[in-house]
């Protein structure tokens, strides 16, 4: 059946995609003749693919590490008069911009190209690192660490995000789960960096480093990057609303809301469990960091064996797998040995949502309209990253600083979107089967034809 999903995925994901009975504008992208030329399954694919490992490795992995300055700011009182619902919605805001930008993005791509979108991300990314270390208020940090660092990782993300999927065919999970495994060594890298610097040099020039780190590396990544938009007719809108009337969508997008509710309590709330068990800050900040080695190792092999066996049965089953972790080793983990060995494994599957967004969703809508459903991804998710650390920490505060109901809230969102990711999967199915019967009832007519004529012979 996996091999059924995957063989006529771009073609008729594509051709649902060309009209919903709705279609009275901007029908360009679908009826370009470029829109049927192969991609070249690698070749200089390979060079977008390693630079956005690297764009990934300093936004979102230099993110994961906010585990680490959550933890700093929650044990040490560096801003007088702040809560820990500031510092979650920090947090939370660094992300939820970075999606919330999105719609720019895409229409910035579309008018001035790729590059320039990315320069503007690393811009906005080198500003609020360097602002960052002067912030002496906690509003200097909601501007800096949440608004202003979200928006340069929106602008790289959302500028890079779609470009390696352009470059593949077969091989195209496989390649996305590299290019998404550069968060992974990123939060390992700069979770142990980072605890390392503010120890150190302090909290200000642990920004200050991170920032020219950032700039450096995500400025030659934008200079490498080639997108084919132009060849593949890319829609490149900012909102598509039609694509809400198209329930498989709807489905999609209901599977990555509840994976982000789960996915960032566990970014940014292990090394602060580890503390509220007894561990040290330094032992916590290792917790982060096999979180973040898991995401590295983890999420290449989910890209690899989609290709395979599915890519929405790769998507379910790795979903459903933490949430099984984290009810039977999360929760009962209360020594330094049992936490980091949860990180690792959880750590493996807890980012499949980054790995496969790309590949689901050109399997779910066709390759020509995955800018304008990723648009739209991206806003939806807005509210649960904003908000799911700071649901956590409030569940926890509610519990007596206890993480037990942090740890099931994060378990049933798991659960929950790897049952929508099953029903998608059903609906997959039943478009290819009824795929296969509109095919064959157009084969039946010539051979009944053909046999009547045969019978007049044989008279």
């Amino acid at each position: 059946m996996a091999a059924r999903q995957e063989k006529p995925a771009e073609a008729q994901a594509a051709s649902l995609s060309v009209d919903d009975g709705n279609s009275t504008h901007h029908p360009e992208p679908v009826v370009q003749p470029a829109t049927t030329q192969e991609p070249p399954n690698g070749g200089y694919g390979w060079v977008c693919c390693i630079a956005t490992f690297w764009i990934n490795a300093h936004t979102w992995g230099i993110n994961s590490s906010y585990g680490i300055f959550l933890a700093h700011y929650l044990n040490h009182n560096t801003f007088p008069g702040a809560t820990r619902l500031d510092f979650a919605i920090i947090g939370g805001l660094s992300i939820s911009q970075a999606l919330l930008v999105s719609p720019l993005a895409t229409i910035t791509t579309r008018r001035f190209g790729t590059r320039v979108t990315l320069l503007i991300g690393v811009f906005f990314k080198t500003l609020a690192l360097i602002c960052a270390s002067f912030a002496s208020q906690i509003w200097h940090l909601f501007l800096t660490q949440g608004v202003c660092f979200g928006w340069g990782m929106g602008f790289l993300f959302v500028g890079s995000v779609g470009v390696v999927p352009q470059w593949f065919t077969t091989r195209r999970s496989f390649a996305n789960g590299i290019a998404a495994s550069g968060s992974g060594l990123g939060g390992l890298t700069y979770s142990l960096a980072t605890n390392a610097m503010i120890e150190r040099i302090g909290l200000g020039w642990a920004f200050r480093v991170l920032g020219l780190c950032a700039c450096g590396v995500n400025t030659v990544c934008a200079l490498l990057i080639r997108d084919r938009n132009k060849h593949i007719g890319s829609s490149q809108l900012a909102f598509d609303y039609r694509l809400f009337k198209r329930p498989e969508f709807l489905l999609l997008m209901g599977f990555g809301f509840l994976s982000m509710l789960g996915y960032i309590v566990l970014l940014f709330s292990l090394p602060n469990y580890a503390t509220s068990i007894g561990l040290s800050a330094h032992q916590g900040s290792v917790v982060g960091a096999v979180l973040n080695l898991g995401q590295a190792l983890g999420r290449s092999p989910i890209g690899y064996f989609s290709d395979s066996v599915g890519r929405l049965n790769m998507a379910a089953c790795m979903t459903l797998l933490v949430a099984v972790f984290s009810l039977a080793i999360w929760i009962p983990a209360s020594s330094y040995g049992v936490l980091l060995l949860f990180a690792f494994l959880g750590g493996n599957v807890a980012g499949t949502y980054w790995a496969v967004v790309a590949p689901v969703t050109t399997e779910t809508v066709g390759l020509a309209t995955l800018p304008a459903a990723l648009s739209i991804t991206w806003l939806v998710l807005v509210l649960p990253t904003t908000f799911s650390e700071a649901i956590a920490l409030q569940i926890t505060a509610a519990n007596g600083g206890r993480y037990l109901g942090a740890q099931l809230f994060t378990a049933f969102m798991y659960l929950g979107a790897a049952s929508l990711m099953w029903m998608l999967r059903a609906w997959k199915i039943g478009q290819l089967e009824q795929a296969e019967e509109e095919e064959e009832k157009s084969v039946r007519p010539r051979t009944s034809y053909l046999r009547r004529l045969f019978a007049v012979a044989r008279v």
